[in-house]
């Protein structure tokens, strides 16, 4: 029988997971350790990623009857989602740190960790789907059933290795069938709320945990309109994100919005809501998922953030290996540091990270 490690962070997706695969494969659960509180100087009061959870996928599988484990990755975690977080923000840019999360602990440390062990496979609780591609010999990675809970974006760094060697359980399932699933098992976290923050800023103040984290302090600086114009002086840059209307601390007799950040001068500019949109965005760090990389421009449908619809647009590979999207219609706030990724219906063409383009900026410099 085959061998498969599920990741199980002891919420119900992952512990579905684990059970409809136990009905095919000799499967062990594993819980990730990436930090405690203290490592990122939480209060001890607060649950995130708490021991709570661990006992709850503990009881998961005990529950199943598999063997359990809780594997330490805190120093991975720490280089290669933490400190990226940090240096992004640092450098103006707004990350998804999730998508790194991803990318390097629970699809290339934890696979690697799993084939140590001998595993033929990992598995997690991702709502999306897989499939092969007899014509052109890859992985394909779509999008989950249930549209509300689909989270191929933040899984579009995956390789063709590591696709194939991973399953998704549930990705044909709906949230109230994963429910109902967890609750014929009676699995303690049949009802367990979703989790919404990013795990190691689950206040979402994301200022306060770099500053307390790198032990940094960021300068004020000038907030300025689109023609240069100083407005008043703002907080520090890592307190500003592209779009943002609250929490500026400047009355300006209309509602302003922060529509680009100039890091190298330290300012922050503002305008009105209409100058936030733009028909292009650029992305770098670019990975082909389903399909290899196009010689011609190709119609996609893409977004610029987890939550977005995707929307009507021409992709045109670039020869620097990046990549140059043009929407149909503006969009709202299209941010560095965020991903771009781009679909054919379900199935999730490439995914990068959101750059400056060449015509960037030049407007506010």
């Amino acid at each position: 029988m085959e061998k498969v490690l599920v990741a199980m962070s002891g919420g119900v997706d992952s512990s579905v997971a684990a059970a409809i695969l136990s009905e095919k494969y000799e499967v062990t659960g594993v819980t990730l350790r990436l930090f405690t509180n203290e490592d990122i100087q939480l209060d001890r009061s607060r649950t995130c990623c708490s021991l709570d959870d661990t006992e709850d996928a503990r009881s998961v599988a005990n529950r199943l009857g598999i063997p359990f484990y809780v594997y330490n990755f805190g120093d991975r975690f720490r280089e290669c989602v933490i400190d990226r977080f940090n240096n992004a923000y640092i450098n103006g840019l707004t990350p998804n740190p999730c998508i790194d999360c991803n990318r390097f602990i629970k699809f290339d440390a934890l696979l690697k960790r799993a084939e140590m062990l001998g595993h033929d496979y990992i598995a997690t609780g991702h709502y999306v789907r897989k499939r092969f591609d007899e014509k052109t010999g890859r992985y394909q990675l779509l999008k989950g059933i249930d549209e509300t809970k689909d989270q191929s974006y933040v899984l579009y760094g995956m390789t063709q290795e590591q696709l194939s060697k991973t399953l998704f359980p549930i990705g044909e399932l709906t949230k109230p069938q994963t429910r109902e699933i967890a609750d014929k098992f009676g699995f303690i976290n049949a009802d367990k709320p979703d989790s919404q923050d990013i795990c190691f800023v689950p206040d979402g103040d994301y200022a306060a945990f770099i500053e307390r984290d790198t032990g940094k302090t960021f300068p004020k600086g000038e907030f300025v309109d689109l023609e240069g114009n100083v407005l008043g002086q703002h907080s520090g840059m890592i307190r500003y994100t592209v779009g943002q209307r609250k929490g500026l601390g400047i009355a300006l007799g209309k509602p302003a919005y922060v529509v680009a950040k100039d890091t190298e001068n330290n300012r922050v500019v503002l305008g009105d809501n209409e100058d936030l949109f733009s028909d292009t965005a650029y992305a770098n760090d670019v990975n082909w998922v389903s399909v290899g990389r196009p010689d011609k421009p190709v119609k996609v449908c893409a977004r610029v953030r987890y939550n977005q619809k995707e929307q009507p647009a021409m992709l045109y590979p670039l020869e620097d290996g990046n990549i140059k999207v043009v929407f149909d219609k503006p969009q709202r706030a299209i941010t560095y540091g965020q991903a771009l990724v781009c679909y054919d219906g379900d199935l999730l063409i490439c995914g990068g990270t959101c750059c400056k383009g060449s015509r960037d900026m030049e407007r506010f410099t």
